[in-house]
């Protein structure tokens, strides 16, 4: 039975689907038999980042209305075998859409792989209320501005207020140089703000944003900063003890130090 997990965010721009993708890559790169759900019901993007806009014929909706079954939804990724991607809606007609059909769409999906990401909205319109309802775990995804920091604090209020369940953070676009000049919150202040477990960071890169603007995700590129960002991410969301990717050993030291 897979493993349902709900990657979420209080504050819009703050890399969600990114970390989606990114966890989705090196999960899939193990191993592991993996599927993105794009939950932001109307707007989707998922497909556009990974390169996949044009292969994509069915959704979620499609599904639901009978026009086609899931395997014919799914849409594998170009460079990575167990990675599949189940597309939103290609229009706005969420509200033909109910919790109990997700559900029984979420059910068929942890049949056929080991871990299921939902990419939901950020805030708490519909799709994160479905999430929050379908998820096994949470992943809150933050960067360092304090705006995105009060907002990630309370979606796990409401997660916590809500819900049992494991809830992790990701502090996603960490500048070492906009910490060590006091433009950026320290990563202590952060986590203190937060109170709960991060299992990574990813830092600032350029190569991110435009590989998923061509869509492909430099996640792809071994050799690439971001790789090593996402391996280490996977290490400590599967369990194992937390390691932060390299940079500049002094500078992180002041960095989680301050």
């Amino acid at each position: 039975m897979g493993c349902c997990i709900g990657i979420t965010s209080g504050k819009g721009g703050v890399g969600k689907s990114s970390i989606c993708i990114g966890l989705g890559i090196v999960l899939a790169k193990s191993g592991y038999r993996v599927c993105l759900l794009d939950m932001d019901l109307g707007l989707k993007n998922l497909d556009v980042m990974l390169g996949l806009e044009n292969r994509v014929f069915y959704d979620v909706l499609d599904i639901y209305e009978g026009k086609c079954s899931l395997n014919q939804a799914l849409v594998q990724a170009k460079h990575t075998e167990n990675l599949m991607l189940l597309a939103a809606c290609k229009s706005i007609h969420v509200h033909k859409m109910n919790q109990n059909m997700l559900k029984d769409v979420i059910e068929e999906l942890q049949q056929k792989f080991d871990y299921i990401l939902l990419d939901a909205p950020a805030g708490i319109e519909s799709g994160f209320a479905y999430t929050l309802d379908l998820a096994d775990r949470f992943i809150v995804v933050t960067t360092l501005d304090m705006t995105a920091l009060q907002d990630a604090d309370r979606i796990i209020g409401i997660l916590m207020r809500e819900s049992s369940k494991k809830i992790q953070c990701v502090i996603n676009r960490m500048s070492p140089k906009y910490i060590d000049k006091g433009i950026s919150i320290q990563m202590n202040q952060a986590l203190d703000t937060l109170c709960i477990e991060c299992i990574g960071i990813v830092y600032e890169d350029e190569t991110i944003i435009k590989g998923y603007n061509h869509g492909q995700p430099i996640v792809y590129n071994k050799n690439s900063k971001a790789w090593h960002c996402f391996e280490s991410i996977k290490k400590a969301f599967l369990g194992e003890e937390l390691a932060i990717p390299k940079y500049s050993k002094s500078l992180l030291k002041r960095i989680f130090s301050s």
